[in-house]
């Protein structure tokens, strides 16, 4: 008899989600990950943690968007129900752009109108408006878009308190012991494989969406002369740049997508860009200090949604591409992998009684 009904490789942020979850719900739970408690190792620990799918809506799919909308109000609950300290903020996000780039402000919304049916998801701020609301942003920008409903979290202290609440749920979590799901599958009659990119090679063995690194670089800086009320961003044709403010003016500030599976450092090149473009949008950060830079590989399928990936014959499932978006969209991913678990040990499919939405993110083979 096998001692664990779950065993989860890979602690990163969904690895500790889906322990907690399905711990929660009685299942017998253990999770390794070859890191520390940290998650250093994961893309979640470098993420800026925007919650942000209308912003998200000019380059993500119709499906990221809409797991987006869910989970707006499953983190809600999650963070009432963990009921440790998190740094969560909803008070939308604004977009800003320079005069020569208001055809990019149009096209995206054109955008937002053709992905809601003609309904106007935004407001229209004048830079009085933009000076009202972020003084510092005063005289910067002539017109920006306000998005509701948009919010936030500190990457780090969410990946504490998922960790915390799996443990005190009764998962049994594993650090510094890498696993494969063959030694998994040793001591849990299933197996969840929540690696993201470190599950290229298993992944791309047998399946025709290929998974890929795609390369974010970050910088964390403390800006004691800043303070903004809400991530911002800035369009912009070649390097469009958002900045989210942490708790005790620490700003996360990101922009590049590359397609690479480096994982090596920042380089000076990208590092001057991301900094040019940040004074830019306001000069108060010239004084800033850089606390660090730092690189993630964010795992991504050729179709660019998430996909769950049930293997009835080796007892496994393996969750893989959530892209950029995985703060945004974990847990309504987490919720349909913990329907489909239920639906395992009822002895039904795993899929069955699923909406089409979520039938859509599960292959089986």
């Amino acid at each position: 008899m096998k001692k664990y009904d779950i065993a989860i490789i890979g602690g990163g942020l969904f690895g500790r989600m889906a322990a907690w979850r399905l711990a929660q719900s009685g299942w017998k739970t253990v999770l390794y990950e070859a890191s520390s408690p940290l998650g250093e190792n994961s893309a979640a620990y470098v993420a800026a943690a925007m919650l942000a799918p209308l912003a998200e809506a000019i380059d993500a799919t119709p499906l990221a968007v809409s797991l987006g909308y869910q989970s707006l109000t499953l983190w809600q609950q999650y963070l009432a129900q963990i009921g440790q300290p998190v740094f969560h903020q909803q008070n939308g996000s604004l977009m800003v752009w320079h005069t020569q780039d208001e055809p990019l402000a149009e096209r995206f919304r054109r955008h937002l109108l053709r992905a809601h049916d003609g309904e106007t998801v935004w407001q229209e701020w004048t830079q009085h408006e933009i000076a009202a609301q972020e003084p510092q942003l005063a005289g910067r920008f002539r017109k920006g878009l306000y998005l509701p409903q948009e919010g936030q979290l500190d990457n780090r202290q969410t990946l504490a308190a998922l960790l915390a609440a799996a443990q005190q749920a009764g998962a049994e979590c594993r650090f510094g012991e890498a696993a494969d799901p063959e030694t998994a599958r040793e001591q849990a009659q299933w197996v969840l494989d929540c690696r993201g990119f470190a599950a290229k090679e298993t992944w791309n063995t047998r399946s025709q969406s290929r998974l890929r690194g795609i390369r974010g670089e970050v910088a964390r800086v403390f800006a004691p002369e800043v303070s903004l009320n809400r991530p911002v961003r800035l369009l912009h044709p070649r390097y469009p740049l958002y900045i989210c403010p942490k708790e005790n003016h620490v700003f996360v500030i990101g922009a590049t997508q590359l397609e690479s599976e480096d994982g090596g450092a920042v380089s000076v090149r990208s590092s001057l860009e991301l900094f040019s473009a940040l004074y830019a949008v306001c000069p108060a950060f010239g004084e800033a200090r850089v606390l660090e830079t730092a690189v993630g590989l964010r795992p991504t399928l050729q179709h660019e949604n998430p996909e769950i990936r049930c293997l009835p014959d080796t007892q496994t499932i393996e969750i893989n591409g959530l892209f950029r978006h995985g703060f945004m969209i974990a847990p309504a991913v987490c919720e349909t992998l913990l329907q489909g678990m239920n639906n395992l040990a009822a002895g039904k499919a795993f899929s069955d009684g699923m909406n089409k939405e979520r039938q859509s993110m599960v292959t089986q083979i």
